[in-house]
C-alpha cells in the first residue's frame, strides 16, 4: 500500500459526460488545495488516443491547469519525461486496457514515480483501467471476455471492479471469482460513483448520480457477500 489519496471511479466523470461538468471530477479538484489545480491526464491504457486527451482538455478548461502525459509520444504532446508528474497536483489515469498501462508503465518507471507523488500529496484518480491499476487485482477486459488479473500495482490492498452494474457480467463474475479464491477481497464501484481512499484506507464513497452503489466484496465460505458502502450524493 501507499501514503496518499486515491480516488478510483467505476465510471463517469468526463469520460461518459463531456459535454458538461462532472460532479465527480469537481470532487477530485476540490481534494486539492489548490485554486487552480494542476492536472495531468494519463491515457496510457487507450493508447494515448487523441480524442480522449481533447475531450479532458475540454472538460477542465477554465477549471485546471491541463497537460496530457503521453508515453507513445502521440502528437500534438510529444513525449514528456514522465517525472513531469511530481509536479501536479491530480493525476488522472483513463480507461481501456489495464493490462496494456500496466506494461507500459512499469518499462517507463511510472510506479516509483506515482508512488513518490502520491507521498508528496499529488491525488491519484483514475477511472475503469484508472481505477483497477492502483489495486493488487482486478476485474478486465483487457483479454476480450472478462477475467481475472492479478499483477496490479497494489497501491491498495485487494481486488477493484469498476462498473459493477453497468456492464453484462461485471457483478456475477466479480463474485464468482472472489467466491473461488481467484481474486481476493475488494470493492466494487457501480458507474457513477467513486471511492476516495487515504492511505489504503476507504474514507467515503460518492455519486454523481442517484442510486449508483460501491460494495466491498468479501468471500464467505464457498460465496462471496456484498456489503454496501455508504455513498454521499454530490
Amino acid at each position: 500500500m501507499i501514503a496518499g489519496t486515491i480516488v478510483a471511479l467505476g465510471g463517469g466523470g468526463f469520460s461518459v459526460a463531456p459535454d458538461r461538468p462532472s460532479l465527480i471530477d469537481d470532487y477530485i479538484l476540490g481534494l486539492t488545495d489548490a485554486a487552480t489545480p494542476r492536472v495531468c491526464f494519463v491515457p496510457t491504457a487507450s493508447g494515448d488516443a487523441d480524442s480522449y486527451g481533447r475531450r479532458f482538455e475540454d472538460a477542465f478548461d477554465g477549471r485546471a491547469e491541463t497537460r496530457v502525459l503521453s508515453l507513445f509520444g502521440q502528437d500534438p504532446w510529444g513525449y514528456t519525461d514522465p517525472r513531469v508528474l511530481l509536479d501536479q497536483d491530480v493525476i488522472y489515469v483513463g480507461g481501456g486496457s489495464t493490462a496494456n498501462l500496466l506494461a507500459v508503465w512499469r518499462l517507463h518507471g511510472l510506479p516509483e514515480i506515482l508512488r513518490e507523488a502520491a507521498a508528496n500529496g499529488t491525488v491519484l484518480a483514475g477511472i475503469s483501467a484508472g481505477m483497477n491499476c492502483w489495486f493488487e487485482a482486478s476485474s478486465t477486459d483487457s483479454y476480450g471476455p472478462l477475467a481475472p488479473l492479478r499483477d496490479g500495482l497494489g497501491f491498495v490492498a485487494g481486488s477493484a471492479c469498476p462498473h459493477y452494474l453497468g456492464e453484462e457480467g461485471r457483478r456475477e463474475k466479480y463474485q464468482r471469482w472472489v467466491a473461488a479464491g481467484e481474486l481476493t477481497d475488494g470493492i466494487a464501484v457501480d458507474d457513477h460513483a467513486a471511492v476516495m481512499l487515504r492511505d489504503g484506507v476507504v474514507v467515503e464513497a460518492v455519486a454523481e448520480r442517484p442510486d449508483r452503489p460501491v460494495y466491498r466484496v468479501r468471500r464467505v465460505g464457498d460465496g462471496a457477500v456484498e456489503e454496501p458502502l455508504s455513498v454521499r450524493e454530490l
